[in-house]
């Protein structure tokens, strides 16, 4: 079933009575944005792997920066809880000198 000119405007017609004028280019927007955030996430994961990335990661023993840092927190005997990355870095190394 294909639409014709006279049903896209009787569906305009019904999106402008439940939305109003106001809130369209809003929804238009957001939705815009989604799409663009999806094909932004789509090609993160079925592009190709960036071999830098790898092997950091692999370096790391399979772990982000941030989980190392808990970890070192947690055997330093620091509570990482509620404080950023440089802030536990920084009693980190402050706790070892």
């Amino acid at each position: 079933m294909r639409f014709g000119p006279f049903e896209i405007m009787i569906l305009l017609a019904i999106f402008f009575l439940l939305f109003g004028a106001e809130r369209l280019p809003k929804l238009a927007r957001a939705a815009g944005q989604s799409k663009g955030e999806f094909h932004k996430g789509l090609q993160e994961v079925t592009g190709e792997p960036s071999s830098a990335n790898t092997e950091a990661d692999l370096d790391a023993g399979g772990k982000t920066k941030a989980v190392k840092i808990a970890q070192e927190a947690e055997a330093a005997g620091i509570d990482p809880t509620g404080k950023t990355l440089e802030e536990v870095q920084e009693e980190i190394s402050s706790s070892e000198e």
